[in-house]
């Protein structure tokens, strides 16, 4: 069997490389390839890490390079997969989310906000965003003193988790699937970008304000600012602790 794994995400690839050690992996090959310009790309980090060799873009690959799997794994892959490989091929999404509830960008981040659940989703993949019959999917909590980046963490870790509890079925095709009572929402990458603009002038109460500062809140990364009466761009965030 000959595996296509798409990850954009270093950690979560690093730690499916460890886990295909195992024996019982060894008859299957699996080809690592993440996006275009994607930073699990990035020549030198590579040099630091075992990281994805090659780059592709799934809308120019065409069937010629999907025929050569038997399989597609996403895992944290920033490319719609085409319709003619999701239709052609199985392919298995591993979405840091809880489907249907906020598909799409961000999942925490909306879920601090809307209060909708989040969690982990391993799916067949069809031709809509973070879509398709669900194989196995699990919540994870969120507490008043998270932020965005604690959850995500959080997430990871059950990423993870159903990897290994589910790798041997996904390769296999022998599991059973669900499809969502409903259709559920999504967000886009411009939503996010919305919340990350504060306008100082509204009106809002305490919870929503602390909401909306911890979902905006990720290490390593500017999201929220604000621009004071003499137009500097002023980034925040927050540190909660129980």
């Amino acid at each position: 069997m000959r595996v296509c794994v798409i990850t954009d995400n270093r950690m979560i690839h690093e730690n499916f490389r460890k886990l295909i050690q195992a024996p019982r992996y060894q008859d299957t090959v699996f080809d690592f390839f993440c996006s275009v310009n994607s930073q699990c790309g990035n020549e030198n980090l590579r040099q630091q890490g075992n990281l994805p060799a090659r780059s592709v873009c799934l809308a120019e690959a065409g069937e010629a390079f999907f025929r050569q799997y038997d399989l597609f794994l996403s895992l944290h892959c920033k490319q719609m997969f085409p319709a003619a490989l999701v239709n052609s091929r199985r392919c298995v999404n591993v979405h840091p989310g809880y489907n249907p509830y906020n598909r799409g960008w961000y999942p925490q981040v909306f879920a601090i906000l809307n209060k909708l659940p989040v969690g982990v989703t391993i799916h067949e993949m069809d031709e809509k965003l973070d879509h398709g019959p669900v194989i196995v999917r699990r919540e994870v909590a969120v507490h008043s003193w998270d932020t965005s980046y604690d959850v995500y963490n959080r997430i990871q870790q059950m990423e993870i988790q159903l990897l290994e509890e589910y790798l041997p079925v996904l390769l296999s095709g022998d599991y059973q699937t669900f499809v969502p009572d409903t259709q559920g929402n999504m967000n886009r990458e411009q939503d996010f970008q919305k919340l990350c603009r504060l306008d100082l002038n509204r009106q809002i109460t305490w919870r929503e304000a602390i909401d909306l500062l911890r979902a905006m809140t990720f290490d390593g990364y500017q999201n929220a600012y604000f621009y004071d009466e003499e137009n500097n761009k002023v980034y925040i965030e927050v540190h909660l602790s129980r």
